[in-house]
């Protein structure tokens, strides 16, 4: 599977998990990429020609998601029309004999079932998963965030929901940090069950370098049972005056087990920050079947 393929046309098999709901939380602000976000949701963020959050859906899909949950804001209109059925454009690509652009804005819109809420409560990304609460019901599901993204084979959210499926507990996918990187996510304390698996015992936000329990960062994907609602409910605002859904999972460990995926043959791609989101953009165009070969050419030609 290469990049720009993403997870267009991949079977796997899905018949067997409980798991049919994700939610997206996608209200946030992204005050790290103003003043391009003042109008335009960081989720909407073009990696050549698809939009951060589409990389994100097509996972989901990809894993057996049928009905996702999108959280927004009243900024976030924007992807809630990526996602419709643009009737007019349509016809005008018709109309203009484009049959391959018309397959694929058609293909974008029938994805999934979207069903969107609109965020009501403090800030911080443990609202949006309650806000869902009343679409979820009493099922299992998949929360993940709508501004970052894992590559691999077989997808991410897939390899999470294989370990819930054996195990019946929350599950949260991982992947192996520098020691030097720590610092930037929340690193999990863990025991070791087989192969990529580990129980999860605890989890430091951001710890420094000398203090981390492990270079093992849990986060991105989360699979999880609906008692974590009763949580996020009790929950008092943590850091920033926030509601954070790590606080209820870490409660959550204390009453079942909690597990981290360390995803398999991945690459995390953190486009929620300026550098990182360039860097991915650059790579991605490199593998584009449109334009890869006159962008290789334009970065030799570049006198850096």
């Amino acid at each position: 599977m290469s990049l720009q393929e993403g997870y267009n046309g991949w079977a796997f098999d899905t018949m067997t998990t409980k798991i049919r709901k994700a939610v997206i939380p996608a209200a946030g602000f992204g005050t790290r990429f103003l003043p391009q976000t003042k109008a335009m949701p960081k989720e909407m963020l073009p990696i050549v020609d698809k939009p951060v959050i589409q990389y994100v859906v097509e996972e989901l899909v990809a894993s057996g998601i049928k009905d996702i949950v999108i959280v927004t804001g009243w900024h976030k209109r924007a992807i809630e029309d990526h996602f419709d059925y643009p009737n007019e454009l349509i016809q005008m690509l018709k109309d203009q004999g484009k049959e391959k652009l018309v397959a694929e804005v058609t293909r974008t819109a029938e994805l999934a079932n979207f069903i969107y809420i609109r965020q009501k409560g403090p800030y911080g990304n443990g609202t949006p998963v309650l806000c869902a609460k009343p679409v979820i019901g009493d099922e299992p599901f998949v929360a993940i965030w709508g501004d970052e993204f894992i590559h691999a084979n077989p997808p991410r959210t897939k390899q999470c929901i294989d370990v819930f499926d054996k195990y019946g507990d929350p599950v949260i996918s991982a992947v192996r940090v520098g020691r030097s990187e720590v610092s930037r996510y929340g690193i999990a304390e863990v025991i070791n069950i087989e192969k990529n698996i580990w129980q999860m015992t605890d989890m430091v936000e951001k710890p420094k370098t000398g203090e981390a329990p492990s270079n093992l960062a849990a986060h991105g994907c989360y699979v999880l049972t609906p008692d974590i609602f009763g949580y996020l409910e009790k929950l008092k605002p943590g850091k920033s005056g926030e509601i954070w859904l790590v606080d209820a999972i870490k409660e959550l460990m204390k009453k079942r087990p909690v597990y981290a995926c360390e995803v398999q043959n991945a690459k995390y791609y953190d486009t929620g920050n300026k550098l990182e989101y360039l860097k991915t953009v650059v790579e991605f165009a490199l593998v584009h079947k449109d334009i890869n070969g006159d962008f290789r050419k334009y970065l030799k030609s570049l006198k850096l």
